[in-house]
């Protein structure tokens, strides 16, 4: 099974950004539909984005489209999120997960989570 390790949190003011990397050092990440979640203090965890094996396709949810990128490298088995135009709303932990299919992570239906890492907007 996929092993997900997330990097790149961290403090920052509103309107900055940040990018998170998500990495699988000794597995294939190309065999998965990758994708990120967050959860804020208090709610249940979301969906933030996800992308096609290939890289060719991704998705977002409605609060993150437009400031949000997620992107991949297939041969350094990494997975990335830049996060730009930051609001206060953005602070949660942020997870990496493995999927089968997109309908499936968007749906919560996960391989392979991360440990998370914490980013923090402050006003």
């Amino acid at each position: 099974q996929v092993q997900l390790g997330e990097s790149g949190g961290g403090l920052v003011q509103t309107g900055g950004s940040l990018t998170l990397s998500c990495a699988a050092p000794g597995s294939t990440i190309s065999n998965y539909v990758m994708g990120w979640f967050r959860q804020a203090p208090g709610k249940e965890r979301e969906f933030v984005a996800v992308i096609s094996r290939s890289g060719s396709s991704t998705y977002y949810s409605d609060s993150v489209r437009g400031r949000f990128a997620i992107s991949r490298n297939n041969a350094k088995n990494t997975v990335y999120l830049q996060m730009n135009s930051l609001k206060p709303e953005d602070t949660a932990v942020y997870y990496c997960a493995a999927s089968g299919t997109v309908a499936s992570l968007k749906t919560n239906r996960v391989d392979a989570w991360g440990q998370g890492t914490q980013v923090t907007v402050s006003s």
